[in-house]
């Protein structure tokens, strides 16, 4: 009967090695990508709108996505174009034309550091971010933003537009 539990045992233990081994190690380039998912407009129950979020997916062979509160030096300083590591552009459609307009307050953000522990480094991942949508000093009712994000190497992704987003003004 001990005989028969040791093979078993190996057995077993085989099979799971064998499985666990012919994992595939997922890997994706070191500079990072970027996908549209969805946007969601919040109701704020005041006829009109105000804030909504941005979802989008991202990969990273490396990792390095991310900053952490104290990086605060340079590269990273206030001031410093990479104080932000999540570049948010709005646009409103005047005239038939996307014009690239600066809100009173940004929409920037930093992605906090969201590296995983061991040796692949590679990840994926979704971000969602609450959004200013609503230029009050305008009356164009139809934006979109442009999307771009930053490792802590500095390298930058792809560029992501949102589809046409309808406001209530």
């Amino acid at each position: 009967m001990k005989a028969l539990s040791k093979i078993l045992f190996i057995l077993i233990f085989s099979i799971s090695a064998l499985l666990f081994s012919c994992k595939e190690k997922v890997e994706y380039p070191i500079i990072p990508y970027i996908e549209y998912v969805n946007f969601l407009k919040i109701d704020n129950l005041q006829n009109f709108d105000d804030k909504g979020i941005l979802k989008f997916s991202f990969t990273d062979g490396d990792g390095d996505i991310g900053l952490a509160p104290s990086d605060t030096l340079y590269p990273y300083n206030t001031g410093s174009q990479w104080y932000y590591n999540l570049f948010i552009t709005y646009y409103e459609k005047q005239k038939g034309t996307y014009v690239a307009v600066e809100l009173p307050m940004t929409n920037n953000s930093r992605i906090p550091v969201v590296t995983p522990h061991g040796v692949n480094k590679s990840i994926k991942g979704d971000v969602e971010i609450e959004l200013n949508i609503n230029n009050y000093n305008s009356p164009y009712d139809t934006i979109c933003f442009d999307v771009q994000i930053a490792d802590r190497s500095l390298n930058l992704s792809n560029t992501i537009r949102t589809p046409d987003i309808i406001i209530k003004k």
